[in-house]
């Protein structure tokens, strides 16, 4: 639904945006959501997987055949780690850089989460992370093999590595996540850090800190932004970004030639008012698109 929200959203604001460009549906497997839920620590892991495999296969098509610049839309932010499989399968020997403006790290595996969801879930599955020194969960073997069975999608694990991601916005995490953050020396700009830098110098020094990688992909949850506006998002943050700060920074961060995919999630219409969080959202979305593009128009 949040897919269709910014497309409503596109049309309440006039732009011929889903018009303008070429698009892919990916099946979905949203009729799990009216089963019971299974896998106490990797909710609809099942679903999950079978998400990873088609989108990664069409990423990796679209960047490899097509020589395209894939966004990705998506309603969950548990796809970004079939995105990251989908860029490391056309790129198997590049060193891929991820920006992720979130307010949560989203580093816990089945063995640490105190929740089983699995949009808490996608940098661990494109790190290879279980962070066994933090669990806290008795694993049943299925469940196991279902996660490394994720963790492995397309073929390569891990797709990343620590020195290569940088967060920011992230400002609500477990203690097993800020484990594993100070372990690596995982780089996070704060809202206030950004604020106090501006958005152009955040953009310089967070092109530098990833200078060393080959490609660079970003992932936006909608929940970077603060709850005065982001009310349409699940597990909204106090102390967020200012839409006008998140769509300036997106729209240098683009720019840079390194970036190959963009990724916007968890837009969720059902907690929304008006539509309101879905309308700054598309804004976001249009203005980087178009700086990606050179074109203002």
């Amino acid at each position: 639904m949040g897919v269709d929200a910014l497309k409503t959203a596109a049309i309440d604001l006039k732009s011929d945006y889903f018009r303008r460009f070429e698009h892919v549906e990916i099946i979905d497997e949203n009729w799990l959501l009216l089963e019971n839920v299974k896998f106490k620590y990797a909710k609809r892991i099942r679903g999950i997987i079978k998400i990873y495999e088609r989108l990664s296969k069409s990423v990796c098509k679209i960047i490899k055949k097509q020589a395209a610049y894939p966004i990705v839309l998506s309603g969950d932010h548990s796809t970004a780690g079939g995105t990251i499989a989908g860029i490391k399968s056309a790129f198997p020997d590049d060193r891929l850089g991820v920006i992720w403006i979130d307010a949560h790290a989203d580093l816990h595996s089945p063995f640490t989460t105190p929740s089983g969801n699995m949009h808490g879930m996608p940098l661990a599955t494109a790190l290879g992370e279980d962070n066994l020194d933090m669990q806290c969960n008795d694993i049943d073997d299925l469940t196991i093999e279902l996660w490394n069975k994720l963790k492995n999608s397309g073929g390569i694990s891990p797709k990343i590595e620590y020195r290569d991601l940088i967060y920011i916005g992230v400002r609500d995490t477990e203690k097993q996540e800020d484990y594993l953050i100070e372990k690596h020396n995982v780089k996070n700009i704060t809202t206030k850090e950004l604020r106090n830098k501006g958005v152009e110098e955040t953009v310089i020094e967070v092109l530098k800190y990833l200078d060393h990688c080959d490609r660079i992909y970003i992932s936006f949850d909608v929940d970077s932004l603060d709850p005065r506006i982001s009310v349409g998002t699940g597990t909204p943050v106090p102390n967020g970004l200012r839409a006008k700060e998140a769509k300036e920074l997106l729209k240098q961060l683009v720019q840079s030639p390194k970036v190959c995919c963009f990724e916007i999630v968890e837009i969720n219409p059902t907690l929304d008012t008006e539509n309101s969080m879905a309308e700054n959202a598309f804004k976001i979305l249009e203005a980087a698109t178009f700086a990606a593009l050179n074109d203002e128009n």
